[in-house]
């Protein structure tokens, strides 16, 4: 049986690291984080399994839930969202397609979930403010 080398080992063990240290950080340096890391990278992910994963405020609005990159989707897998899958989607299309049907049908963007945090639910007109003036300093 093969056995990681104590450099892998050393490298996953950081990686834990930084997810964790990412994780734990509060909505609102999560939200940044988001805004920045996607304006950066042009991809958005979410949790797909026959359809977007797809959360509830505490009144009852729809929320679709999002990320900056798979392995913080990935993360949130479990309980309601089990089985579903990190699928990745481009920063284009969420601004000329998702960001105005979600408006048109009332939902609400979820930002940057936790296993222990449902992130923020800005509106739409906000997260799109933000991705665009992230996107002008770039």
């Amino acid at each position: 049986m093969d056995t990681l080398s104590e450099q892998t080992l050393t490298a996953i063990k950081q990686g834990a690291q930084q997810l964790a240290d990412v994780v734990t950080l509060s909505a609102q340096q999560r939200y940044a984080r988001f805004v920045q890391q996607v304006a950066d990278t042009g991809d958005v992910w979410g949790l797909y399994r026959d359809g977007w994963a797809l959360a509830k405020t505490d009144d009852g609005t729809l929320v679709f839930a999002m990320w900056p990159a798979s392995e913080f989707a990935d993360l949130c897998a479990e309980f309601e969202w089990d089985g579903y899958e990190p699928l990745s989607f481009p920063l284009d299309d969420l601004m000329a397609d998702l960001l105005p049907q979600l408006e048109e049908d009332g939902v609400l963007p979820g930002i940057f979930y936790t296993p222990g945090d449902r992130g923020l639910t800005p509106t739409v007109y906000m997260l799109r403010v933000d991705l665009e003036r992230a996107l002008k300093k770039r």
